[in-house]
């Protein structure tokens, strides 16, 4: 888990010990979470899987969807440790936000559900934006392998032909 995830969870969770401002507790760890969002958005996934992604309206007014791969080779030589690290965080995160949901609906506290809520939206949309990117990037891949191979055997019988 990076270190604005770790801090935006352990400043909610210890908030209550030193805070007994809502407001004060709200601002700060949405603020965490956002800043974690845009981290992991922007640079770890890049760094660690070598995905990215964004959303953006086009002039229809339609939202849509893009992503960003590195090329084959670069992906090759990831660490396969790291990946590994950053989808289960990804994960986790999200678990872990949950949980402390679950822990405000037992204790009938509304304004901390709302806190939770943000912030596990934040976490499900990096989820769902790199669960779209990676999917993308393996369709990429593929299409990418098949023309290379279409290639080579359209050059391999072209060459086949030309000797005759």
């Amino acid at each position: 888990m990076d270190f604005s995830q770790a801090a935006a969870l352990a400043f909610y969770i210890l908030s209550a010990l030193f805070f007994n401002n809502f407001v004060v507790i709200f601002v700060v760890t949405v603020l965490l979470s956002a800043l974690d969002f845009w981290v992991v958005k922007n640079v770890s996934g890049r760094i660690l899987v070598g995905l990215r992604w964004w959303n953006e309206i086009n002039d229809l007014g339609e939202s849509v969807w893009r992503f960003e791969c590195l090329d084959q080779e670069s992906l090759a030589r990831m660490n396969k440790k790291d990946s590994w690290l950053f989808w289960w965080t990804l994960y986790l995160s999200a678990v872990f936000w949950i949980v402390l949901g679950i822990f405000s609906l037992i204790r009938f506290q509304a304004d901390f559900l709302l806190v939770v809520g943000v912030c596990l939206t934040l976490s499900i949309a990096n989820i769902v934006g790199f669960t779209k990117c990676r999917k993308d990037a393996k369709k990429q891949i593929q299409q990418f392998a098949s023309q290379t191979i279409a290639s080579r055997v359209s050059s391999t019988i072209q060459s086949a032909f030309s000797v005759i």
